[in-house]
């Protein structure tokens, strides 16, 4: 009896061998596995990099393999937050000002910067701009003392911007200057029709030749705050954690077409594409990915020091209670390791 158990059981063990080796011959487990769904998020066209990224899926050697990708547009922040909270987006872009936000606000103590999209304030490149009129009398930021400041969004990136100079210059929201808020698009008839004395002004609507040629700038972020970590792509420590391979991957992919995008070899292309995309004339953009344009890491490095102190300003003008050490909501190993893969 022992002697036949014990047969079985070699015979047994000999089969289960077999079958582990048949297992390991049939290929690494990303072949067995069903692709890792990253849902990436989007506001602004061109300025975002998912919106130009889902247009070059060509160069994503991984996707459909070891990912699959679905690229939304939101309206604004407030919903992409509320996504991200749900656990219904994995990857979203914010800005300074709305990383602390949704940390502390959102309850999303996990949310880790993970990549740059772009900066602001950059030696030799563009800065968001805020402009009066040429004719008018207002001719340096003291002369704004008891005026109507127009900006996008309470709490925004260039409305923090823009508040930060005014304290700079010992003006306080209500007390000195009144702020009113209006869509980038309309800024230019907001300064026209003098319902703002000054205006917020970002491309492609700082560009704008109409606007050019009736108003001009007063400052800019670079003048306000010195370099901005502008937007950041996010994502939350569990899902990195559970998915590193695949998030990789993704990591890999976009950093190889980020570059492709800021090759001056391929602009005339990117031009192109971004008429696609916002529907425009490609002679418009003649001005995207280049030092006309807010400035982007090759890498995708985001500037952890530049993003402590923005958010520090952010917590300052009472938009978020309490300091936040971004260094503990950063894992800058994805884009470090891609950029490895790429050399």
């Amino acid at each position: 009896m022992f002697r036949h158990e014990l047969r079985w059981s070699r015979r047994a063990v000999a089969a289960a061998f077999a079958c582990g080796v048949a297992a390991l011959a049939a290929g690494p487990a990303s072949a067995q596995q069903a692709p890792v769904k990253i849902r990436l998020s989007w506001i602004v066209p061109v300025s975002n990099w998912a919106s130009m990224i889902q247009e070059k899926k060509d160069l994503a050697k991984h996707l459909g393999k070891s990912y699959t990708l679905e690229i939304t547009r939101f309206a604004g922040t407030p919903p992409l937050i509320t996504a991200l909270a749900n656990n219904e987006l994995e990857i979203a872009n914010l800005t300074y000002p709305t990383l602390p936000i949704a940390i502390q606000n959102a309850g999303m103590n996990d949310l880790m910067v993970i990549a740059d999209e772009f900066q602001d304030g950059n030696a030799g490149y563009y800065s968001n701009e805020y402009m009066v009129l040429k004719n008018g009398p207002i001719k340096k930021v003291e002369a704004l003392k008891g005026k109507v400041l127009a900006t996008n969004v309470a709490g925004s990136a260039v409305d923090v911007a823009m508040r930060a100079m005014m304290r700079k210059h010992g003006m306080e929201d209500k007390r000195d200057y009144t702020v009113v808020e209006t869509p980038f698009p309309t800024m230019k008839a907001f300064l026209q029709e003098k319902k703002a004395d000054l205006i917020s002004a970002v491309p492609p609507f700082a560009l704008n030749p109409e606007l050019r040629a009736m108003a001009h700038t007063l400052f800019d972020t670079k003048d306000a705050m010195g370099v901005t970590q502008f937007s950041m792509w996010v994502a939350r420590k569990g899902f990195i954690e559970k998915n590193r391979a695949a998030m990789l991957d993704f990591m890999e992919d976009s950093l190889r077409i980020v570059r492709w995008y800021l090759d001056p070899k391929n602009h005339k292309e990117v031009m192109e594409i971004a008429a696609k995309i916002t529907k425009q004339p490609p002679e418009r953009f003649d001005w995207v990915f280049t030092k006309k344009d807010n400035y982007r890491n090759p890498d995708m490095l985001p500037d952890l020091k530049a993003l402590q102190r923005n958010v520090d300003l952010v917590q300052e003008l009472g938009f978020i209670k309490q300091k936040i050490d971004v260094t503990k909501h950063a894992d800058l190993s994805l884009v470090q390791e891609a950029a490895k893969r790429l050399k």
